[in-house]
């Protein structure tokens, strides 16, 4: 069984692309008393090298993301609300009225736009867009809001983190559960030597990844995600994409990568439920990993993860416990050959 209670502060963390502190501070002290080299690069990611029982003719790298989603204040109004830019892709639909937490101080906020009664018929039926939201702190101005906020500090979801009935509901879900993957890889005992990339910027870019992948320089690797699960009542057939519940999804291609077939066909065949993706969609390290040097064959696993970007994502524990086994069984497989 994975530790969710280890989840549970990993997610509660918060750590939007090029804030990961507090998930880096999390993972060090986990893992300091377990890997046998630990880096901290100028980037900051995590970069571990564990030993294991034998030294195998390849270099093998399990990969997950600390960043997540998140805000960036762009502008102090003079009535103290802050305007802000999205870090990462976040939808329209999942910012409107959402409380959020400003700056390293965490100031509680709630995101605005134009009240109901001052609506156009027509602006009803819109989602507000981005652009025209503030987030209000409750400051009566400018100068009020400047003790607080400065230009350029993070903005997260504030959303409380369940663990019920099997199921995960949280912000940054993706790619948390895949650090506790890594961590729990770390604390096990090892058939073979393996390589660790906690890494930032993934939301923004796959930054971190790529200067992760060209350290380690590995021949192989294994990118430990979240994916997007649509399996809800207006989603049909392919659409559906995965299901939750469905076990660990395997990729087999997505818009960044064409992932190695061989190591698709070992994942598909762990002793647990599996799955994979009915679209080409999305992307994740792997599209930095795949192509760092002269080339890494690649591999993701993934959780299924509904309303991922938002305040509030759901993974089923079932499909967690499932990619750690898909994840530990590939692994060993890869390296065993």
């Amino acid at each position: 069984m994975l530790d969710y209670e280890l989840l549970e502060r990993l997610c509660k963390a918060d750590a939007p692309s090029g804030f990961e502190d507090e998930v880096r501070e999390i993972v060090i002290s986990e893992i300091k008393n377990y890997a046998d080299n630990i880096t901290v690069d100028n980037m900051g990611n995590v970069l571990v090298f564990k030993k294991g029982k034998e030294i195998p003719k390849k270099k093998l790298l399990l990969s997950a993301h600390m960043d997540e989603v998140g805000f960036i204040v762009t502008d102090i109004k003079s009535d103290g609300t802050l305007k802000f830019a999205e870090v990462g892709g976040i939808n329209d639909t999942a910012v409107f009225a959402k409380q959020v937490k400003v700056g390293k101080n965490k100031i509680s906020g709630v995101v605005n736009a134009k009240p109901t009664h001052l609506l156009s018929a027509d602006e009803r039926k819109k989602v507000p867009s981005k652009d025209s939201l503030c987030i209000d702190i409750g400051a009566k101005d400018r100068e009020e809001a400047e003790k607080y906020v400065s230009l350029g500090d993070m903005i997260v979801f504030d959303s409380p983190y369940e663990n019920k009935n099997g199921r995960v509901i949280s912000k940054a879900i993706d790619d948390r559960f895949g650090c506790l993957v890594l961590i729990e890889m770390i604390k096990s005992e090892l058939p073979y030597d393996m390589y660790f990339s906690f890494v930032v910027q993934e939301e923004i870019g796959l930054r971190g990844a790529k200067a992760a992948a060209y350290t380690i320089n590995p021949d192989c690797a294994i990118v430990i995600e979240a994916t997007t699960a649509a399996d809800v009542p207006f989603a049909e057939g392919e659409k559906r994409v995965c299901l939750v519940g469905g076990g660990a999804v395997v990729s087999f291609m997505d818009r960044s990568t064409m992932y190695d077939r061989e190591f698709y066909n070992i994942a598909r065949s762990a002793d647990t439920k599996t799955q994979t993706k009915t679209m080409i969609a999305g992307g994740n390290d792997a599209g930095a990993i795949h192509c760092s040097r002269s080339g890494v064959r690649t591999i993701a696993v993934s959780v299924p993860c509904r309303y991922i970007h938002s305040s509030s994502s759901l993974a089923s524990v079932e499909d967690m416990e499932s990619v750690f086994e898909v994840v530990k069984y590939t692994a060993e497989k890869i390296l065993s050959e």
